[in-house]
């Protein structure tokens, strides 16, 4: 019994752990709002820092993503993980977001999807499964990352 019991618990914390929707994060105007706002539409999650270069490179690349597919149904929302916010809206005013913008300077979310570089990106589908993910940002992938970002949304 006390097996089954064990078994039941790590199963309930890996279910939980689980990359999701299902956090809350501060937008611009510095409010708490949940990503669950999202469900209904394909988002792709972005997680950024203003001292990653490559995220300097993927903000071209998604603010062409939500021009082109926005009206199909795809958010682009990208997560700072700079502790400063000072620090992000600088690299903003360099390189603007036509997107969905969050903050997470304590990293709470950060942690909860174990974020094994930058940027970190996760693609959910309508529902809010987690249907694709990459780390990093390589032009030489944009490609194959708008395929998959096609395929989600067509489902």
């Amino acid at each position: 019994m006390k097996i089954c019991l064990l078994l039941l618990s790590l199963l309930g914390f890996n279910l939980y752990a689980a990359p999701s929707l299902e956090h809350q994060l501060l937008n611009p105007e510095g409010e708490l709002v949940s990503l669950t706002q999202f469900k209904g539409q394909v988002v792709y999650l972005d997680f950024w820092a203003s001292w990653c270069a490559p995220c300097r490179k993927s903000f071209p690349w998604m603010n062409s993503m939500q021009a082109k597919y926005g009206e199909q149904g795809l958010t682009v929302v990208a997560v700072n993980l700079d502790v400063e916010r000072a620090l992000a809206d600088k690299f903003l005013q360099q390189v603007p977001a036509n997107f969905q913008l969050r903050f997470d300077p304590e990293g709470n979310v950060a942690r909860s999807f174990e974020l094994l570089g930058m940027p970190s990106s996760y693609l959910f589908d309508r529902q809010g499964n987690l249907v694709g993910s990459h780390v990093g940002f390589f032009q030489r992938n944009t490609a194959a990352y708008e395929q998959e970002l096609q395929r989600v949304l067509k489902e």
